[in-house]
């Protein structure tokens, strides 16, 4: 099975990250992989770490004609079985197979981690979602559904050794400590987070991640006099360590699909506080595998993080139930079980479609 995997992609964010952890997992599991993605330090260094051919492109607006073009190029060299887009920028950028191109067949395959418009994908013939409600969201919107699939992110990824040093960042020994992860973006609502740890006395907050409202949140934390509790560490590759350091898992989107941070914290066996986001509301149950908070409730999120800090024991079973659930429906292995079934479904569609000859797969957009 060849398969190309194309993302445009900005610096960082949670896609970006899975992009590459799939990638990589796939690879490891017999898969022959290419990539084609933007310029990228870190993301096209681990690529090519692992032995993958990555190809750059500007993915820019309108007027760039050389990245579709590039990219027919790139895959009458590779000659995929399935070209596989990360979000709208890639699916608009890329051509759709035709007889003259001069190669066998190939499906075209969007992964969806949003509500996106479907405008940018009328030249897919499969869809890949990562919660239920996109999928359905997808069939209401007219496609088949037996062109949709829905498989969760794993939340596994390569471990770095260690923990974080706490009493480095500021942290008092035995000091409840909490950690959130995310783009500095207003969809994370970080500012939220940092009100409520201002109600919070004795917590202490870092945030991993990096974005545009580093400013405004450095801003929110010198107002409020928390400097001292509240760190912006910048965008980090050790999410292993920093999971180690940490007591509690706070995710307090506003906007969120999914979330893999979610799941990441159940995976890592760290207690979670979430709201009740699109994303964690499918799969969180309240009390049993973690606490759910309404969204910009800064009281109630307070009010969460103390009561979580103050009981060990609620602690414990929320990580223990919180891990439970990671094992059965978000591990490394169940996901890429299931990437490796879809793929051989489209595959084995592709080889007994009737109309293979210069006829559309699709009967979608």
């Amino acid at each position: 099975m060849r398969v190309l995997q194309v993302l445009a992609g900005a610096a960082q964010g949670g896609a970006e990250t899975a992009y590459v952890d799939t990638c990589l997992e796939l690879s490891e599991a017999g898969v022959a992989i290419e990539a084609v993605t933007r310029p990228h330090e870190t993301r096209v260094s681990a690529l090519r770490k692992a032995g993958l051919k990555v190809h750059e492109l500007p993915f820019g607006g309108a007027v760039d004609l050389w990245t579709p073009y590039r990219m027919r190029s790139i895959i009458k060299s590779f000659r995929p079985d399935i070209v596989q887009t990360w979000m709208s920028r890639a699916a608009q950028k890329t051509p759709a197979w035709s007889p003259s191109m001069g190669i066998p067949r190939y499906a075209l395959l969007a992964r969806l981690g949003g509500y996106y418009n479907l405008k940018y994908y009328k030249g897919t013939d499969f869809f890949m979602t990562i919660t239920p409600d996109i999928r359905q969201y997808l069939i209401d919107k007219g496609i088949a559904p037996e062109r949709v699939r829905h498989i969760n992110n794993f939340a596994d990824f390569k471990d770095e050794p260690g923990t974080v040093n706490r009493s480095a960042l500021g942290v008092p020994e035995g000091a409840p400590l909490l950690l959130a992860l995310g783009r500095l973006h207003k969809s994370k609502a970080f500012d939220t987070l940092i009100q409520a740890v201002a109600q919070a006395p004795g917590i202490y907050l870092w945030i991993a991640g990096e974005g545009p409202d580093r400013a405004v949140l450095e801003g929110l934390i010198a107002s409020l006099g928390v400097g001292d509790r509240v760190k912006l560490l910048g965008w980090r590759d050790d999410r292993g360590p920093l999971f180690r350091a940490a007591d509690i898992c706070v995710f307090p989107s506003r906007y969120e699909p999914f979330g893999t941070v979610f799941v990441q914290a159940w995976a890592q066996k760290t207690p979670l506080i979430t709201t009740d986001a699109a994303g964690p509301k499918q799969f969180v149950r309240d009390g049993e595998d973690a606490l759910l908070v309404p969204i910009d409730d800064i009281s109630r999120l307070a009010e969460a993080i103390m009561r979580l800090a103050g009981d060990p024991v609620l602690a414990l079973k929320l990580a223990e139930r919180g891990y439970e659930r990671y094992m059965a429906e978000f591990s490394r292995d169940k996901t890429v079980a299931a990437y490796l079934d879809y793929f051989a479904d489209i595959r084995a569609f592709i080889d007994t479609d009737s109309h293979s000859v210069g006829g559309p797969l699709r009967s979608v957009c």
